[in-house]
């Protein structure tokens, strides 16, 4: 369950605006969690397009199966989410779940059941008490609100220390659009759709097929840009919905330059909540930023990055704020990727300790220092062998994750 006392990283849940087609809303429905809110509904206006990315574990929860099948319908008209239980590991019961959700939502809005998305998260293995969920819905249904993406996006959380949401507007042609989104994360954060949930709204009408190549296009400079602990969970679901009230020009199919803004601000939503989920690793005190350049090409920078990323041994260094490079140098030669020792370079907060693969003579490690107390810390690998470059985020691995981990379940 949350944790009382919030990440030294916290940011504050920003003001998010309506969005017209969208009401949105929380209640306690007593799934895991006592005093607080653990279910989410969204209903959207008719006519609504969605998109979906869900996690690439090849174990994936109930709700991850049926948003997949739902998906290919391409509507939408509402959404729950619960929190407390993930549904993953529960046989038949998990999709009897699932589909009971479903048709109980179904029902209050008089609409199909495959236009119903469905997203868990919490514990895995424990069968999902689903009566508790459609007992709470028609209450929960009949108070949604333009306004209550903060109940929603505080609803939504399980190990996480702060609510996380963005918003951005766009110009499509000469109408502004408005996009917002919350999310929830905090472990088993890894790349591949790094417990990760993502919803996101917009008023623009975006035909289906695009929005999908623009949700997936996003994602990829976003989410699987970051990892907490190199783990992929089951849950991961990231659901993008277009309502189309707003009144702007058409849009063709490909998109073309009236879409370039509103896919800018889309990447930067979803990069910022990217960050904020990071942020709030599970006992992190510190937002690690890796770049690496010089790669054979930019996959293979990603790889190294990564490498870095998720080293046990460089993410203690940096929560204990020892300079160690070498642990970065180990990390880079174990990625698999083209590396020469002799061509490696290595710098933190803009200080070159290493170059062409031998410490720098003189170099001054007192500036290293003090910048690894900062809560942030910026990494920089230069491999000397190509034009290929990255970056990632990661957060660093201290006595609070086992902490957390360890109690999860009680």
């Amino acid at each position: 369950m949350p944790t009382a006392k919030p990440s030294p990283m916290a940011v504050p849940l920003p003001p998010l605006p309506p969005i017209a087609g969208v009401r949105i809303g929380a209640c306690a429905a007593g799934i895991r969690y006592v005093g607080r809110t653990d279910l989410v509904a969204a209903e959207f206006a008719p006519g609504t397009h969605v998109a979906g990315v869900f996690t690439s574990n090849k174990c994936p929860g109930a709700p991850v199966d049926w948003c997949r099948a739902a998906l290919k319908g391409g509507r939408a008209r509402a959404l729950v989410v619960n929190a407390g239980n993930a549904n993953v590991f529960t046989g038949r019961a998990g999709a009897q779940a699932t589909r009971a959700t479903a048709d109980a939502a179904a029902a209050l809005g008089g609409y199909p059941a495959k236009q119903v998305f469905l997203a868990s998260t919490g514990v895995i293995g424990e069968v999902l008490a689903h009566d508790k969920i459609t007992a709470a819905l028609p209450a929960l249904f009949g108070a949604l609100s333009a306004d209550g993406w903060a109940d929603a996006a505080h609803g939504i959380m399980t190990t996480d220390t702060f609510a996380k949401g963005a918003t951005r507007q766009a110009l499509i042609g000469e109408t502004t659009v408005t996009i917002n989104g919350i999310a929830k994360g905090s472990g088993m954060i890894a790349p591949d759709m790094a417990t990760m949930l993502c919803f996101v709204a917009t008023d623009a009408k975006i035909p289906q097929p695009l929005l999908q190549k623009l949700l997936r296009r996003a994602i990829a400079g976003s989410f699987n840009r970051i990892t907490v602990d190199s783990d992929t969970s089951t849950s991961d679901t990231v659901l993008l919905f277009a309502t189309g009230a707003a009144k702007h020009r058409a849009v063709p199919a490909d998109g073309g330059k009236l879409l370039t803004g509103f896919a800018r601000a889309l990447t930067e939503l979803l990069h910022e909540l990217a960050l904020q989920v990071v942020r709030d690793g599970e006992g992190a005190s510190k937002l690690i930023r890796i770049d690496v350049s010089g790669a054979v090409s930019g996959k293979s920078a990603r790889r190294v990055a990564m490498s870095i990323a998720n080293s046990p041994l460089v993410k203690t260094a940096i929560a204990g704020e020892d300079a160690n490079w070498g642990r970065i140098a180990m990390a880079v030669g174990k990625a698999g990727e083209k590396a020469d020792r002799d061509k490696l370079s290595i710098s933190i907060g803009g200080v070159w300790m290493a170059r062409d693969g031998a410490v720098v003579a003189g170099y001054d490690e007192a500036p290293v220092v003090a910048h690894m107390r900062g809560h942030e810390v910026n990494i920089a690998v230069d491999l000397g062998l190509g034009r290929g470059q990255a970056s990632v985020w990661s957060c660093d691995l201290t006595h609070g994750y086992i902490d957390i981990n360890g109690a999860y379940r009680s």
